[in-house]
C-alpha cells in the first residue's frame, strides 16, 4: 500500500521553524542565532561547525535541537585514539552463520554530533568526508546509504592548541556554516544559573519538557517546500559577485570556492522559506555570508600580522558589492 508523502506550504514551514525554536528555548538560554543557523542548515541539507570555549552549551544545544526536530541523534566523542571503524562500523565475521555481519557505527543516524572533532587525527576526520558529501558510507566496497536528513553538527574548542589536529581546508569546506559560540551576556548567564543551578548532574533535554514537534517526514516536507523558493538571476549574480570578490581582495590569500556560492544560495533559499517567503532577497545572502565564509577564507600573512579578522573583511566585501534593488 503506497502512502502519499507529506507536503508543506511555506507558511507551514515557517510555523514548524517557530515551533522548534520555542521547544529549544525551554532549555537553552539565548543562542537564537545558532538555532536559526541550525534550522537553515537542516532545511538546506548542510552541516554546521560550532566553535566556542568549553561550557557554552554547544553539545546541549545539539541535543535539544535533535529532540525538538524529532531526528535520530548520535554522538561521537572524538579522541586521539579514535579509529575510522569506530565511526563507520565494520563487517565482523559471525562464526555461527559463517558469514560477515555489518556492525553499524554511530554515524548511522540523522543528526550526528561530532564532539571536539579537532581532537582526532586527520585519518579519522576523513572518515566523515564521504558521509558529509554523499550521505553514504562505503565499507569493504559496499555502499550503505545514510538518511536523506543526515546532518553533522561538529564542535571544536578554539582555546587549546595541544593535542588537537586542525581540520584541513577541504574538510572545512564541507560545512555550510561555522558559528562562533561566545560566552553569554550577564543577563543570560544569570538566567542560566537560575535555571540549571537548582539541578545536579549534566542537563538533559527530557528534564525541560522539550517535545518532538517535527520528524523525518515533516523535515523532508519542509525541505521540498524550500525548493519552491525563487532564486532570481539578480540574486544569483549578487551571490557570485560576492564570492568572487573574496578571490581578489589583497588581504585574502585564498578565497571561497564555487561550492561556497552554491551553499550560500541554498542557505538563502532556506532562510526565505523559514520566514514564509517564496523569493530570496539580498538581505538573506548578507545575513548568511559571514557564517558561510569565515572558515573558507585564508588571510594573507600581512593581514594576519596586522590582526585583521575574517568577519571584518566579509562585512567590508558586503558593503562594497552592489546588491540588486
Amino acid at each position: 500500500m503506497s502512502t502519499t508523502p507529506m507536503t508543506f506550504t511555506l507558511e507551514q514551514t515557517a510555523d514548524l521553524a517557530s515551533a522548534i525554536r520555542a521547544e529549544v528555548a525551554k532549555a537553552v538560554v539565548g543562542m537564537d542565532e545558532a538555532v536559526d543557523h541550525l534550522l537553515i542548515g537542516l532545511i538546506a541539507q548542510g552541516h554546521v561547525l560550532l566553535e566556542g570555549p568549553p561550557g557554552t552549551a554547544k553539545t546541549f544545544l545539539a541535543q535539544c535541537f535533535a529532540r525538538a526536530s524529532g531526528l535520530d541523534f548520535g554522538r561521537i566523542q572524538f579522541t586521539p585514539d579514535l579509529l575510522p571503524g569506530d565511526i563507520l562500523g565494520s563487517n565482523l565475521f559471525n562464526f555461527q552463520t559463517s558469514s560477515f555481519t555489518l556492525t553499524r557505527g554511530p554515524i548511522f543516524c540523522e543528526l550526528l554530533l561530532a564532539d571536539e572533532i579537532n581532537r582526532t587525527p586527520p585519518k579519522t576526520q576523513a572518515a566523515l568526508l564521504e558521509a558529509m558529501q554523499e550521505r553514504k558510507v562505503t565499507l569493504d566496497g559496499e555502499a550503505h546509504p545514510l538518511s536523506p536528513n543526515f546532518m553533522v553538527v561538529a564542535t571544536q574548542n578554539p582555546i587549546e592548541s595541544q593535542g588537537v589536529y586542525p581540520l584541513p581546508e577541504a574538510q572545512l569546506d564541507r560545512f555550510a556554516f561555522k558559528l562562533l559560540v561566545p560566552y553569554p551576556s550577564p543577563e543570560e548567564e544569570a538566567k542560566i544559573v537560575a535555571r540549571f543551578g537548582a539541578r545536579s548532574g549534566a542537563p538533559k533535554a527530557d528534564d525541560y519538557g522539550i517535545a518532538m514537534v517535527a520528524g523525518a517526514e515533516a523535515i523532508t516536507a519542509a525541505q521540498e517546500a524550500a525548493k519552491t523558493v525563487t532564486l532570481s538571476d539578480e540574486i544569483v549574480g549578487y551571490t557570485v559577485a560576492l564570492i568572487r570578490a573574496t578571490r581578489d581582495h589583497a588581504d585574502i590569500a585564498s578565497g571561497a570556492s564555487p561550492r561556497a556560492a552554491v551553499l550560500l544560495a541554498n542557505a538563502a533559499r532556506a532562510r526565505a522559506s523559514l520566514e514564509g517567503r517564496n523569493y530570496v532577497v539580498p538581505d538573506d545572502v548578507k545575513a548568511l555570508a559571514t557564517a558561510t565564509l569565515r572558515h573558507r577564507l585564508l588571510l594573507s600573512p600581512a593581514a594576519e600580522i596586522e590582526g585583521r579578522k575574517v568577519e571584518d573583511l566579509v562585512a567590508q566585501l558586503i558593503e562594497q558589492t552592489e546588491a540588486p534593488r
